[in-house]
């Protein structure tokens, strides 16, 4: 065992701030595209089916590679994860870009999105892994809520508002090809950010063929071993179902049918992502200290689910106003940042294979990308708009019903030394 030699700021390592830094560079190239490729795909010529369906497929990537990165990270650890993750961003967007969308190829465009779906999980989400082992517990939630705050500022404001000012000047296709820039600086900076120790300077990967089989397996096997782990995977799914399919429809339901302006959309979603990013970290530091589980389950499900029918149906009750609009995109931001605790609760679940409940909190978070935009194509011919937003607002019902079963009723105080029991809402 090696000693730890952490130099700290603000209760943190310097290392996880500046891998920080590196997440909201890395995911604002990848959320650049977010607010408008789906109308841009149609703009092109092809169906709304067809383009939720280039999403779904990269959902589908997006959800393997999710479940890979806390896999990979504790196989091979995150230096080499995240630097797979950042090559493979870049290669298939590429491709994506001139291949698919300049050269107006649907079928280069499933090929070539999809690919891509693997580049940011395998860079974010080995990070979160990493920062799970090298932080100490009593701080584990702020510092995930720190994660996910730069996350959805990358993803989602930076994303969102960076293309409301320059997508009129520059274009559609310029400004995608711009994302490579925040992607390679954020990448590089990542890269060299992490050391693939943990805070007691120990390696956090196996070494050894049999321990290397035995850490891989582990990511399939603790499903059966511990079922709090899978349903914490299943509401994690739930968690960000809407903002995936949101992000499908709601700029067309805005643009077309309430008639904002594409900039005005644009900055609706920005704003919301400014309240997603600082509930994340308020929820975070909130579940330390009133319980991680009455936060999921009363300002995430109850909250999310009511968010998803204003969303809808606010617009239409107010009309065209914008400043409604967005205090609607703002509480919907909010509520959905409320399930951030869950990625404390996993790791202090299984305190020992902290890589293998996190891959599948990430495998719940890449299935949540495939899952909103595929209730899309599959319902939207059938219920239109409105009865997908209702699917969305039950499926927080749900995890509102499933989340009280997270709590164990037995804690061995060895695997929780540093946790009071209520202070993770365990009984």
């Amino acid at each position: 065992m090696k000693k730890s030699n952490q130099t700290l700021l603000f209760g943190l390592p310097v290392r996880v701030i500046l891998g920080f830094i590196a997440i909201l560079l890395f995911m604002s190239g990848d959320g650049i595209e977010q607010a408008f490729l789906s109308k841009y795909i149609v703009h092109l010529g092809f169906s709304i089916e067809q383009s939720s369906w280039v999403f779904t497929i990269y959902g589908i990537t997006l959800t393997i590679a999710s479940w890979l990165a806390g896999i990979l990270t504790d196989f091979w650890g995150a230096k080499k994860t995240m630097l797979l993750g950042l090559i493979t961003w870049v290669i298939f967007e590429v491709g994506f870009l001139y291949v698919g969308l300049e050269l107006h190829s649907y079928a280069w465009m499933w090929i070539f999105y999809g690919l891509r779906g693997f580049g940011y999980p395998l860079f974010a989400f080995s990070f979160i892994v990493w920062v799970a082992y090298i932080t100490d517990q009593k701080k584990l939630g702020t510092a995930i809520g720190w994660f996910f705050f730069m996350f959805a500022g990358g993803i989602g404001f930076i994303g969102a508002y960076y293309p409301s000012l320059f997508l009129d000047k520059l274009g559609e296709m310029n400004t995608l090809w711009s994302s490579l820039a925040w992607i390679i600086a954020g990448g590089i900076m990542g890269v060299l950010a992490v050391n693939d120790r943990d805070r007691k300077g120990n390696l956090i990967y196996a070494n050894g063929k049999n321990q290397k089989f035995k850490e891989f397996s582990k990511g399939i096997t603790i499903l059966w071993k511990n079922p709090r782990i899978a349903l914490g995977g299943f509401i994690r799914t739930i968690n960000t179902s809407a903002w995936y399919g949101f992000v499908v429809i709601m700029p067309l339901y805005y643009t077309n049918t309430l008639h904002f302006s594409t900039s005005q959309w644009l900055q609706i979603w920005a704003i919301q992502s400014i309240s997603n990013m600082v509930f994340n970290v308020i929820w975070g530091y909130l579940g330390d200290k009133i319980g991680w589980i009455p936060v999921i389950r009363w300002f995430g499900g109850i909250g999310s689910a009511i968010a998803c029918l204003l969303y809808f149906y606010g617009p239409i009750f107010f009309g065209h106003n914008y400043v409604t609009a967005i205090l609607i995109g703002i509480f919907f931001g909010a509520t959905i940042a409320a399930f951030v605790p869950l990625s404390a609760l996993m790791a202090v679940e299984s305190p020992r294979d902290k890589g293998a409940a996190m891959a599948i909190l990430n495998l719940g978070a890449g299935f949540s990308s495939f899952i909103g935009p595929a209730l899309i194509t599959i319902l939207y011919p059938f219920i239109g708009i409105e009865g997908l937003v209702w699917v969305f607002a039950s499926l927080y019902i749900l995890a509102f019903i499933l989340s009280p079963l997270l709590r164990r009723k037995k804690v061995k105080l060895a695997s929780v030394s540093t946790f009071r029991d209520e202070k993770v809402g365990l009984k």
